[in-house]
């Protein structure tokens, strides 16, 4: 039995992780955003050892999580599954003073990791949208330039690749993954995504869990079981740090190597 901590568990694929490694017998702290999703949450996982709430679009309400999860743990591997889509018309900036995709989908999976014990897997979840991805970093999250939703989403999941590649060089202990689970029908995969529900699961939960040696390699980017090249900037060691400092001056917290 491992003991794993899924953020952003309350709906899709977050929760059908969730689903399927309590059903297989694991220890599982479940996330919501608030306290009414946290008490739906509770209800539909009976299962889950715990559930957590905590605001990711929040420094602080991210920070309070870390702490709880934390108290929860401690954790054999971590699922950074949290995110929010692209489809907002105009840029929303958090009471951080973040563009709010940013925040959620690329700074709160860095605090968390920075605060959180070192657990022995980590998994990111991103999007094979992260092949659209474009790091400008004197405009990293579209404040300057025209809007566009879908490219601040395309954005930020490259940028989960990068944090994914640069924790698993600075960690070379923790076997550490990003994942594409395909286009999934969920709620912000939409009703024509190709992939079903169990689908998009299926990897993170090998991932978390599984024995095998293919689950316990490191530095990876894959989808459905299977090694693919990412984005060519992810793999850019002055990327990666460049990031890592960018995130390290805006949450206070740097990411010390093992």
């Amino acid at each position: 039995m491992s003991s794993i901590f899924i953020t952003g568990s309350a709906q899709g694929i977050g929760h059908e992780t969730a689903r399927v490694l309590i059903e297989a017998g694991h220890h599982v702290v479940a996330h919501a955003r608030d306290e009414r999703r946290a008490a739906e949450l509770r209800a539909s996982l009976p299962g889950a050892a715990a559930v957590l709430a905590g605001d990711l679009a929040s420094l602080e309400g991210t920070r309070a999580l870390a702490a709880a999860a934390a108290g929860a743990g401690p954790f054999d591997t971590v699922i950074h599954n949290a995110g929010v889509g692209g489809g907002a018309a105009r840029r929303v900036v958090t009471a951080d003073g973040l563009g709010q995709i940013f925040q959620v989908n690329v700074v709160a999976p860095y605090l968390l990791t920075a605060l959180l014990p070192r657990p022995a897997r980590l998994v990111y979840l991103t999007s094979g949208l992260e092949s659209e991805g474009r790091l400008d970093f004197d405009d990293l999250t579209l404040e300057k330039r025209e809007w566009d939703g879908m490219q601040a989403y395309s954005d930020s999941k490259l940028m989960d690749v990068v944090l994914a590649f640069a924790v698993a060089r600075l960690w070379p202990d923790t076997v550490v993954n990003a994942v594409d689970p395909g286009w999934v029908r969920t709620r912000l995969g939409g009703p024509d995504a190709t992939d079903a529900l169990p689908d998009g699961a299926e990897t993170p939960v090998w991932l978390a869990s599984s024995d095998e040696p293919e689950a316990l390699v490191t530095g990876r980017y894959l989808k459905h079981r299977v090694s693919l090249r990412a984005n060519p900037a992810a793999y850019d060691l002055d990327v990666q740090e460049r990031l890592l400092a960018l995130l390290a001056g805006i949450t206070g917290e740097p990411l010390t190597a093992a």
